[in-house]
């Protein structure tokens, strides 16, 4: 669909400034901008973008005043992030899928229940007791195992896997290969070396608006539930262990992984490549660095980086005492040279 300028500023109620009639027809990154594209400009660093891309349309905040010539018509606005994020959910509006209806081969039980507007994929799978609510889209091998409850206006992208018995709130997105209510990892060792499997019994649930990422793995309780409670987003590649429970609108980037009966609090930030030891409490509105080993509980407010993870404060500190290692080096080697030449010129002096 095309786009004017004039369009988008009353959307966002913002002010053109530059050829109000230019029409777009996708977006684009402000450094690669292409003509009949849409782009914004929010961060410093990337201002000399602005005076030269080939976007045809960029969203800049108001306080924004250019310092040369800019091609392209600028539409400000008072928060520019904010508003290319606004007109991404209305691009994806006009490219809502509304597809409906149960494509063949596939396989519903007869007792389960779907609601309007259903959508199951080729080669999909509902099992048993299903109850499914109204506008959930399954594509193509989405598995939904016996007695699993999913809210409505849901969508399981390809091959996401549902175990039996879990709990999907409404407004739910699984991304495509990730599992939902796989076993926790739970063996006994034997005496004779060996490891006895502990059933996994419990379930997961996911509450209301909970986005997972693409092969992210989330197991079931014991025998009680993993609880993903509501608002939070789960990036590609993480694993949640059995009995975790994160709180609300906590968000966690790629390859995360938290072991078994890790507490989240709400509102926490947890970068990439962040591992949580179990039976941790992590409180409110903690952030967590990129690549931090988490070994002892943290508590709200508080932000960690580094491994083991400890305070912002001191891993600043740290991270610049490491730094400065090789001259610490340096200097310890000089120190010993200076005092055992001032051992030997003592010595010598006492032989006198």
């Amino acid at each position: 669909m095309e786009f004017k300028a004039t369009d988008i500023a009353a959307f966002l109620k913002g002010e053109v400034v530059g050829d109000g009639n230019v029409v777009v027809t996708n977006v684009s990154k402000i450094e690669d901008g292409k003509p009949g594209t849409l782009s914004f400009f929010a961060n410093a660093k990337y201002e000399s973008y602005v005076y030269n891309t080939n976007a045809s349309i960029v969203l800049v905040n108001k306080s924004f005043e250019p310092k040369s010539e800019v091609i392209a018509t600028l539409i400000k606005v008072d928060d520019a992030y904010q508003a290319f994020s606004s007109l991404l959910d209305l691009y994806q509006l006009t490219k809502k899928d509304t597809r409906k209806g149960i494509e063949q081969p596939s396989f519903i039980d007869e007792t389960a229940a779907t609601g309007d507007n259903f959508y199951l994929g080729a080669f999909g799978y509902v099992g048993k007791n299903v109850k499914i609510g109204n506008n959930v889209k399954l594509f193509p091998q989405v598995h939904i195992g016996n007695n699993v409850t999913i809210g409505d206006n849901c969508i399981f992208y390809a091959g996401a896997k549902v175990y039996d018995d879990c709990v999907i709130g409404n407004n739910c997105i699984v991304h495509a290969g990730a599992v939902i209510g796989s076993d926790g990892f739970g063996f006994a060792p034997q005496p004779d070396g060996t490891y006895k499997k502990i059933p996994q019994i419990g379930n997961v649930i996911l509450e209301d608006n909970v986005d997972i990422g693409a092969n992210t793995t989330i197991d079931c309780g014991t025998f009680e539930s993993t609880i993903i409670r509501k608002g939070v987003k789960i990036d590609n590649l993480v694993q949640v262990a059995h009995n975790c429970e994160i709180g609300e609108n906590t968000v966690i980037a790629a390859q995360t992984g938290l072991a078994g009966t890790t507490k989240v609090g709400k509102n926490c930030k947890f970068g990439g490549q962040v591992g949580l030891a179990g039976h941790l409490e992590i409180g409110d509105n903690v952030n967590i660095g990129a690549q931090s080993g988490v070994s002892n509980s943290i508590k709200d407010n508080e932000t960690v980086l580094l491994t083991p993870a400890h305070n912002i404060k001191d891993a600043v500190r740290t991270a610049i005492v490491f730094k400065n290692l090789p001259k610490l080096r340096d200097e310890v080697i000089q120190l010993r040279k200076d005092v055992k030449s001032l051992q030997n010129s003592t010595s010598t002096d006492s032989k006198k």
